[in-house]
């Protein structure tokens, strides 16, 4: 009698923290912002790129300012049609994040696809 009521209240405690370790939102999704990368994206989403241009690869380097506003430095590419347009889009154009820091220094892969 004594294992059987051992083993009830060991079950009754794994049991216990199970139900505190899930998460009690689980059917409630959090208001997402995309992230930095998917706002980029959006920003030069929409363009008159053809077939001729696919395969051009750029790396940006940028910073955001006091006003979340993105600052191109650089953008390292041999195609200057590719550089401008990059520069053209994303020069001051204000981001949405929760969380960042004014000046500091971020990268970003940038593709021609169809």
């Amino acid at each position: 009698m004594k294992k059987v009521s051992v083993m009830l209240v060991a079950a009754l405690l794994l049991s216990t923290g199970s139900i505190f370790a899930n998460d009690s939102k689980k059917g409630v999704e959090p208001a997402k912002n995309p992230n930095l990368s998917e706002q980029i994206g959006n920003y030069l989403n929409d363009n008159n790129f053809d077939e001729e241009h696919q395969g051009y690869e750029a790396q940006v380097l940028f910073m955001l300012n006091d006003d979340k506003e993105i600052i191109v430095l650089s953008v390292d590419t041999d195609k200057e049609d590719l550089e401008g347009f990059i520069k053209s889009r994303l020069n001051y154009k204000e981001v949405d994040l929760n969380s960042y820091e004014a000046g500091k220094k971020y990268t970003v892969s940038v593709r021609v696809a169809s």
